[in-house]
């Protein structure tokens, strides 16, 4: 049976639709990474370009071993050298005579210099391990800079060839990015104000990022609990996969493990970067049912005559990660009115117009802003105190958990809507606010 034609042009705009939404993230709609190229000068052979990685996502960083940008170029360009980055390979030089090429790769891979490199190796924005913070969380540490020495290219606006194929990880898969685009040129202001320069030429990278790119399970969970239901609703089982994961099922049985797992990978140590190999990060999870690395536990706490209270609780399973300048992005219908939050810094997330129902939340610095590694010291936590909306609050039906969570920018797996805490029939004495039982109290006492 053949389908109609206008059934078949809505199953194609359907998959069209499908394909172009994969990196489409509702609660940051116009989050990206950009890449600019800002041609600054004419060399003899080519030109000298300032490379800038903005990062305008709301909240997700690119967290260590860092980023890595790669690309083709687009005739025979070499890299004669590179000021705050570096490019992992030297490539095949032996055409050159006398001064070496810093790279000869078509296809380099940069990454960013670790900081303390000596000051004639840096440049403003460079050298911090390829970390860039999410823009919501710390505008200004959300750009990455290093400068690049082009040869045998172009040497002028109509001779340069852009280079194609962008690639970036950050620091793993996930992201794709779009060709270069020419834009008109950056225009920059001297430091005293009172001049304005200009880039000889400017071209743009766009890059988005995909959770379903990135991984094939979730990479956190979600479970509840509330102080008028005894039930704790757990994350799912196995809700980020349990397949090829390795865990230990204590913290010694965890040194153990990664002992053997680096006897066995000499190779582990990538000395360009002095940083662990990518593919030698794999997680060593706490054994857990849910097998995520990262959990959010939701706990509804205390219920007052105008205010409610929510703990929130994030845990580390992962034994060889630590989480510096970790993001959780929840969405709830009460995050409108908060009125206090405790151990967290707070910020909240509007992505359309008046509705402000998401908010960021994230470590206090130099207190609480990185999530330890699995054990003892590995949580954060922290209380939210909302005011009560009468017209929408109440604790039925689950209305008192989030709707989503995201930690570093990834969705984490809910528990099914049917395991929430339900509120009983007849509510126990402990939904009263605690000063309506002193006042009550008070008058037993008086009478």
């Amino acid at each position: 049976m053949e389908l109609p034609h206008a059934a078949l042009a809505l199953i194609v705009a359907a998959a069209a639709t499908l394909s172009v939404a994969v990196a489409y993230d509702p609660l940051d709609p116009n989050g990206n990474i950009t890449i600019k190229w800002d041609v600054l000068s004419w060399t003899p052979d080519g030109y000298v370009v300032t490379v800038t990685i903005n990062n305008f996502q709301t909240y997700r960083q690119i967290m260590a071993p860092g980023w890595t940008v790669g690309w083709t170029w687009a005739k025979r360009e070499v890299i004669w050298s590179m000021v705050g980055a570096q490019a992992t390979e030297q490539g095949d030089c032996s055409k050159f005579k006398a001064n070496l090429p810093h790279s000869c790769k078509r296809t380099p891979a940069v990454v960013d210099l670790l900081p303390g490199v000596p000051y004639n190796q840096q440049i403003a924005n460079c050298c911090r391990g390829g970390v860039v913070s999410a823009y919501g969380q710390d505008p200004s540490g959300a750009v990455s800079s290093f400068q690049v020495s082009v040869g045998q290219a172009g040497t002028t606006n109509r001779t340069v060839k852009v280079p194609k194929n962008f690639t970036l990880l950050g620091p793993g898969p996930g992201y794709t990015c779009g060709p270069a685009k020419v834009v008109p040129s950056t225009v920059f202001l001297t430091a005293d104000h009172r001049r304005k320069t200009q880039a000889l030429m400017t071209w743009n990278v766009t890059c988005t990022y995909s959770q379903h790119l990135a991984s094939k399970y979730p990479t956190c969970c979600v479970s509840f609990s509330s102080f008028y239901n005894d039930t704790i609703v757990p994350c799912a089982k196995c809700a980020c996969g349990c397949e090829h994961k390795t865990c230990a099922r204590s913290e010694p049985d965890s040194k153990r493990l990664m002992s053997a797992s680096g006897k066995s990978s000499a190779h582990a140590v990538t000395a360009v970067r002095g940083h662990v190999n990518r593919q030698s990060a794999a997680p060593l999870l706490q054994c857990t049912t849910h097998m995520c690395p990262v959990r959010v536990h939701w706990h509804v706490k205390l219920n007052y005559h105008d205010y409610w209270r929510a703990k929130v609780t994030v845990t580390n399973f992962n034994y060889r990660t630590n989480y510096t300048g970790w993001t959780l992005v929840a969405q709830h219908p009460n995050l409108d009115n908060i009125t206090e939050v405790f151990s967290f810094d707070y910020k909240p997330v509007v992505s359309y117009g008046s509705i402000n129902d998401t908010a960021l939340f994230y470590g206090m610095k130099f207190f609480n802003d990185q999530l330890m590694e699995a054990g003892p010291y590995g949580n954060v936590q922290s209380e939210v105190l909302m005011r009560k909306d009468a017209s929408t609050f109440t604790f039925r039906q689950g209305w008192a958990f989030p709707r989503k969570i995201y930690f570093n920018g990834d969705e984490c797996r809910m528990p099914p809507p049917d395991s929430y805490p339900y509120l009983p029939n007849s509510a126990p004495a402990s939904l009263v606010s605690s000063a309506s039982v002193v006042v009550a109290f008070l008058v037993l006492l008086m009478a």
